[in-house]
């Protein structure tokens, strides 16, 4: 009888040094993991020769996940609705231009971040030569040739860059076929103390 009191002393002692260990390991799985705001700035700039053209800068934050699909993506959209007639009867379309940002982030290996960013921008371009055939000296056709209207021009990336907290990365460098402008992307993250 005393052997079982005293086994029984041992496992209530036992239990109560454990009880409090395992929901201490309970809590730390139960933890979600840790998040690191980030604040993010895009900048669109574009370039005729050495002359800039358009300095476009977009700052907004970003949540940085563990990773998965459960990150949460950040949406940016700035822009106008323009008219455009289209049909023989006048008829009127609206087209949205301007900017469109998405991006999401993920905590990476050494305080790096893996920065997901979708960006789109459209814009008018006004009074521009289109050709519309090839005219040849003889044809006096109204129809033939060149015209002068206005365009909507576009621009289009999807990219992932791992950047660390405090740098800048200019990540995209493109030219304009038609006009020979060139577009750059620059991207800046800090971290939110």
């Amino acid at each position: 009888m005393k052997r079982v009191r005293a086994l029984l002393v041992i496992l209530t002692a036992l239990a109560g040094i454990l009880a409090p260990l395992s929901a201490q390991e309970k809590s730390n799985i139960d933890a979600k993991p840790p998040t690191t705001t980030l604040k993010v700035q895009v900048t669109i700039a574009e370039t005729d020769g050495e002359k800039k053209v358009v300095n476009l800068p977009y700052t907004y934050y970003l949540r940085a996940g563990e990773g998965g699909p459960a990150s949460p993506w950040t949406k940016l959209r700035l822009g106008s609705r323009i008219p455009v007639y289209v049909g023989k009867e006048n008829a009127m379309q609206y087209l949205d231009v301007g900017t469109s940002i998405d991006s999401r982030a993920y905590s990476s290996e050494n305080g790096r971040f893996d920065i997901t960013l979708n960006l789109e921008r459209s814009w008018v371009e006004g009074d521009v030569l289109i050709p519309m055939e090839k005219a040849t000296a003889q044809t006096t056709d109204a129809h033939v040739g060149p015209f002068r209207e206005p365009i909507i021009r576009q621009f289009k990336t999807e990219l992932t860059l791992t950047m660390r907290d405090g740098q800048t990365t200019q990540s995209t460098l493109a030219a304009d076929p038609l006009s020979g402008k060139i577009t750059s992307i620059t991207v800046t993250i800090n971290v939110v103390k």
